[in-house]
């Protein structure tokens, strides 16, 4: 089941992930996962899926409706192919409700049911292509930088996807939130809800949690309490011991 440079990563409740140094997630994509937190009534897809933990991150738990992961790359989508294998063959379930979609954001037309969806997530590159320190290898170039898809090209895909009121959920650097929310705007999401994230009080914020609401009405978003990662000694705040730690227990 693993390939070279592979391994398997636990993410609590007997949930296990295939990952690799080119496929792996961070504290961020969790973040996102616990933030966006779909019902179980819900249907959903992930923009950038990469090995797929927000998904079976969700399947813990619980079963969503449906939950289609999309990653433009290939080698991505086989690996979450695995791991679904993988839990599914360990007794969980749960993971039967996740489709791994091998696809262009922005080719999406006859793929999936245009207004079907009521969460679009997406933990999208942070960098500008061109800018900052180009990864010569091309899925951590994909990850990290605009190459493939913009914030407009998210935004647009996700507007095609969501039901009238439904969830756009996505995180970003602060310096980017006037992008962001620009670009929900230009395609009719209205930003509805954001959460500010700090490691700890003396440092600036070094991430942000944004839900937009598609088709939502102007104005009146909610500015959630900064969520702090690190208490004053440097250990995790009770809030991200509550996020992390099923996680952290899987690991143990």
């Amino acid at each position: 089941m693993l390939k070279e440079n592979e391994k398997l990563e636990p993410l609590g409740n007997g949930v296990e992930i295939i990952v690799s140094d080119s496929y792996h997630f961070s504290t961020d994509t969790i973040l996102l996962a616990n933030f966006a937190n779909p019902k179980k009534s819900d249907c959903v897809v992930e923009l950038g899926t990469g090995c797929g933990t927000m998904p079976l991150l969700w399947t813990r738990d619980k079963v969503c409706k449906e939950i289609v992961a999309l990653d433009i790359q290939e080698n991505a989508i086989d690996m979450l192919s695995r791991s679904i294998a993988h839990n599914v063959e360990n007794g969980n379930s749960n993971c039967k409700c996740i489709t791994p979609l091998h696809s262009d954001l922005k080719d999406l037309k006859g793929k999936l049911p245009f207004g079907h969806y009521n969460v679009v997530v997406c933990n999208p590159p942070y960098k500008l292509s061109g800018t900052g320190i180009v990864n010569p290898e091309q899925e951590k170039l994909l990850a990290r930088h605009e190459e493939s898809c913009t914030l407009n090209d998210i935004c647009e895909a996700a507007s095609h996807l969501l039901q009238f009121s439904g969830r756009f959920c996505i995180c970003q650097r602060p310096e980017r939130l006037t992008d962001v929310m620009e670009a929900m705007r230009k395609f009719e999401i209205e930003p509805k809800r954001l959460r500010l994230v700090q490691q700890r009080l003396n440092k600036e914020p070094k991430l942000f949690l944004l839900e937009g609401r598609y088709k939502g009405n102007r104005g009146f978003m909610q500015v959630l309490p900064t969520l702090f990662i690190e208490n004053e000694h440097g250990n995790f705040s009770d809030e991200m011991k509550e996020i992390y730690g099923i996680y952290k227990e899987g690991r143990i």
